[in-house]
């Protein structure tokens, strides 16, 4: 009976007219014909690439800003249009760093870059000099430029830490046909910051950053993929400046404004609603700000976990709204002392803070104290009314 059941269902599914004509448009992997807004993003990024099409090497390139501001898009698009204009001179490899097994190791990077090139490396077994030899070899068998594209670079870093940035900028004194420039794509303004002075001045690299789009910008994005993504006439007028509003609250962040207007069509669709309306958007925020909430407290360690505890007790318990790093730590010590847990030390601390920010969670301000130094300032950037219950949960987790 179950199995009747679910065959009626399913064929009636099959029947039922979506509210979508193309939902893969709302998708993170799809590549608009055009990229609006980036301009002077994109100009930039090719003035300064653009030397390559003389067989001059450019200037190593990092590029910031925050989640979905555009960053890896305008890279990939200049990159591409780089390649089809260089006539055979021109190569690009992209490679994204947060990818397990990919870029995990200095190891397991240069092998995946090297296997672009046509080289067949085993996944282990070769002495790093080895891996570097064949890349190496592979690079100077014709004469190219090489743009390297390390998206989420400071992923990278954290893993193997800086030594491989310098290693890759060196291997252009041995390189006789060919040259080889690195882009860097980041969330962490501060990346390069934390390299060591000696890879920093390997690098020598020119910076570009990307700001976060704002509310206007975002409906403009969101009505060009909502006439491309539905059927004429399904979404409701204010779905679009709502749905805006939401992500640009949340740091002008393109692909969750894109994932929030994706969510509501499907929550509209499986209602069997023949429009998207504004309560469809506040289903849509609330689920996907719950599953990401939810995920970030069930799977990430115990020090990450202690840390924005300690940010929630300032922020809901002592009700600021500027906390700084300072406070965070020594929170963050007690929590530890508590739960029998050895502290981490307050640059690592910091890192797990930019990691929040990255998630959205937080955002963090770098406040400059001239002589004294840098502070991070920090405000909680999930809504207010949802905080009592997100520092329970904590707790719970805790075992607080």
């Amino acid at each position: 009976m179950v199995q009747e059941g679910l065959s009626d269902f399913f064929k009636k599914y099959i029947e039922s007219k979506s509210l979508f004509s193309n939902k893969a448009v709302l998708q993170s992997a799809y590549n608009p014909e055009g990229i609006s807004h980036r301009d002077k993003e994109i100009s930039t990024i090719a003035s300064i690439l653009a030397p390559v099409l003389k067989f001059e090497k450019p200037s190593n390139l990092f590029i910031y800003g925050k989640s979905g501001c555009g960053k890896t898009l305008c890279t990939r698009h200049v990159a591409s249009e780089l390649e089809h204009s260089g006539n055979g001179k021109v190569k690009v490899v992209y490679v994204n760093c947060k990818l397990k097994k990919v870029a995990d190791t200095e190891y397991r990077l240069i092998a995946q870059i090297a296997r672009e090139y046509g080289k067949s490396i085993p996944p282990t077994g070769l002495p790093t000099d080895e891996i570097y030899r064949i890349f190496q070899s592979a690079l100077d068998s014709q004469r190219l430029i090489n743009v390297i594209i390390l998206d989420e670079i400071d992923e990278l870093v954290k893993k193997t830490g800086d030594e491989i940035l310098y290693n890759l900028t060196r291997i252009n004194e041995d390189l006789k046909k060919s040259r080889i420039s690195i882009i860097g794509i980041s969330n962490d303004m501060v990346f390069l910051d934390s390299l060591d002075p000696r890879v920093k001045s390997s690098l020598s690299e020119e910076e570009v950053v990307f700001v976060p789009y704002n509310a206007m910008q975002l409906q403009s994005i969101l009505s060009q993929r909502v006439k491309l993504a539905f059927n004429k006439g399904v979404v409701e007028p204010g779905v679009i400046e709502k749905c805006a509003a939401f992500a640009a609250r949340e740091h002008g962040d393109a692909r969750r404004c894109l994932e929030l207007m994706r969510v509501a069509g499907e929550i509209a669709d499986r209602a069997n609603s023949e429009k998207v309306g504004l309560e469809h958007i506040d289903a849509a925020n609330d689920k996907i700000e719950k599953d990401r909430i939810l995920d970030i407290l069930t799977s990430q360690p115990k020090q990450f976990q202690a840390t924005l505890y300690a940010i929630f007790c300032i922020g809901v318990s002592e009700r600021k709204d500027l906390i700084f790093t300072g406070d965070v730590y020594e929170i963050y010590k007690d929590v530890c002392s508590r739960l029998g847990m050895r502290p981490l030390t307050q640059r690592r601390v910091s890192d797990i803070i930019a990691e929040l920010d990255m998630l959205g969670i937080i955002n963090v301000k770098v406040i400059s104290k001239g002589r004294y130094g840098r502070t991070r300032e920090i405000t909680i950037s999930l809504p207010s009314v949802t905080l009592p219950r997100i520092k329970r949960l904590l707790e719970e987790e805790l075992s607080l």
